[in-house]
């Protein structure tokens, strides 16, 4: 009977714990305010194509030259190749664009990004539409720096 117990456990423990990401994984609207979109140019600094979303940073300078980074939240890096992204050829960092989505709800420098516009006009996705419809209907507000 041990033995059993012993196999048993073996067995369901690696698929438990394996389970630990889906518990940190958070909706929209715990973290980001659908009411508060921005839409915001600056500089890449560094791309993560991680799992469960992918991130970029950018540097965004407001109207007096201060710096501050930025950081977006998107579609994890499967979605992305899906939808017409190809790591380290699709976005580099030194590129300048421009990101719409919508502010965390903190008031931190911190987004969750849903499309890219590129300097030369081209847009893709980088994230999907906020947790309460589409999103896109909402005008773009200046962001407080």
């Amino acid at each position: 009977m041990a033995s059993v117990t012993r196999g048993v456990w073996w067995l369901v423990c690696p698929l438990w714990l394996s389970a630990f990401p889906l518990f940190a994984h958070h909706s929209f609207g715990a973290e980001y305010d659908a009411d508060k979109p921005v839409t915001i140019t600056g500089v890449i600094t560094k791309i993560d194509w991680t799992n469960p979303h992918s991130h970029l940073f950018m540097d965004v300078k407001d109207d007096k030259g201060n710096v501050a980074n930025w950081k977006f939240e998107g579609y994890p890096p499967v979605v992305l190749y899906r939808t017409g992204w190809r790591k380290d050829l699709t976005m580099k960092v030194g590129d300048t664009v421009t990101v719409f989505g919508w502010r965390a709800r903190d008031g931190t420098n911190w987004a969750h990004s849903r499309e890219i516009t590129f300097s030369d006009g081209k847009k893709l996705f980088f994230g999907p539409p906020a947790g309460t419809g589409d999103g896109g209907n909402t005008p773009a507000v200046k962001v407080p720096q």
